[in-house]
């Protein structure tokens, strides 16, 4: 299909629930006030089910969930709901910082939040959210290169600028997220993961190019195609990995020498959210030591619950998959939003990428 198509395809996709349900009036779902509900909308598999069920059953509170795959799916539903639709979101660092900036959220209530005691403040009032008014972050992690063991040498592999050699042919599977994917050829080009400068962003482009003969697919599940002998090596989040052990128990996690990506998910409220209480009241609970203790353990990823942080068992505390030491984490920075004008630098050689040019 043409890229146009696909765009058209994807845009009906996000409208049709609106089709059914015009922007200036609320479903008669959302708007029954008598259901004590909080409507949640997440990352797949990112919450598990028994949390959600021991919610519901310490407080009556129904969890309305559906889920999306990646951040800009998200955000253009959100953007189309004008804030609406939803009262409790989980977007990434940059997404924070971007949604907030259009509108999209509204400040948080720390009287409701008793448990925000319990986060690690060095993981909070960070540039993207000075203060945090409108995030609480819920998971953090690391966005690096997975590899097969199995069907792939990691002695070959130390950074992300490996990944361009003629080795690799047809064989990366790579994340099908743009600033994900310009962040492997920034930072091998020097230049910083939330460059605005046009220059550095055309350079990225151009070496990503070259790399086109080494990509094999995007994926949002990257896993799922390194596990099978034709791929091998590619992009991952490092809880992805951490998970799957257990069923790929060859699969390797490595820290690029250039540097990772760094991020944070962090729940936030939309805007416009109906069950305001309830979204404070889930927030809260999950802030919980034990309940972040659970889902770290369950998702693979890092709490910045420092109560919850003592609770977890010793072999996942001292995983450098999940917790990595600083030596590790060289020449990270968190993921930033952009400027309108190179947002849309990085969608126009993005669309390029992705059609093969």
């Amino acid at each position: 299909m043409s890229n146009f198509f696909n765009k058209f395809v994807s845009a009906i996709l996000l409208l049709s629930p609106l089709l059914v349900s015009p922007l200036n009036a609320e479903t008669d779902a959302y708007a029954d006030e008598d259901q004590e509900k909080v409507i949640v909308y997440n990352w797949s598999d990112y919450i598990p089910q028994q949390v959600l069920d021991s919610f519901t059953k310490e407080t009556g509170i129904k969890v309305e969930y559906s889920t999306y795959d990646n951040n800009e799916t998200m955000y253009m539903r959100l953007k189309l709901l004008r804030g609406r639709g939803y009262d409790v979101i989980v977007p990434s660092t940059n997404l924070v910082q971007r949604m907030a900036r259009d509108g999209l959220l509204q400040q948080l209530d720390f009287e409701l939040l008793d448990n925000f005691k319990n986060l690690d403040k060095n993981l909070l009032n960070k540039s993207y959210d000075p203060d945090n008014k409108f995030s609480i972050p819920y998971l953090w992690g690391t966005t690096g290169i997975a590899a097969n063991t199995e069907v792939i040498d990691t002695e070959q592999i130390a950074g992300w600028s490996d990944l361009w050699h003629k080795r690799w042919a047809n064989k990366l599977i790579l994340l099908d997220d743009k600033r994900d994917v310009f962040h492997i050829a920034l930072k091998a080009e020097g230049y910083s993961t939330n460059t605005s400068d046009a220059d550095e962003i055309r350079l990225a482009y151009e070496k990503l190019s070259r790399l086109l003969p080494n990509i094999k697919k995007f994926s949002a599940a990257p896993l799922e195609d390194l596990a099978k002998d034709s791929a091998g090596i590619g992009m991952s989040w490092n809880g992805d990995v951490f998970a799957a052990r257990e069923d790929i128990p060859k699969l390797k996690y490595i820290y690029p020498k250039e540097g990772v990506g760094l991020w944070v998910d962090s729940f936030v409220i939309p805007n416009r959210a109906i069950n305001v209480d309830n979204a404070h009241a889930f927030i809260n609970y999950m802030m919980r030591p034990e309940i972040a203790a659970l889902c770290t353990e369950e998702m693979g990823y890092a709490t910045p619950n420092l109560q919850g942080l003592m609770l977890l068992d010793e072999s996942v505390r001292n995983d450098p998959v999940i917790y990595p030491s600083p030596e590790l984490l060289k020449n990270t920075e968190f993921q930033q939003d952009v400027s309108d004008q190179a947002l849309r630098l990085y969608e126009y050689y993005w669309d390029k990428i992705k059609a093969g040019e």
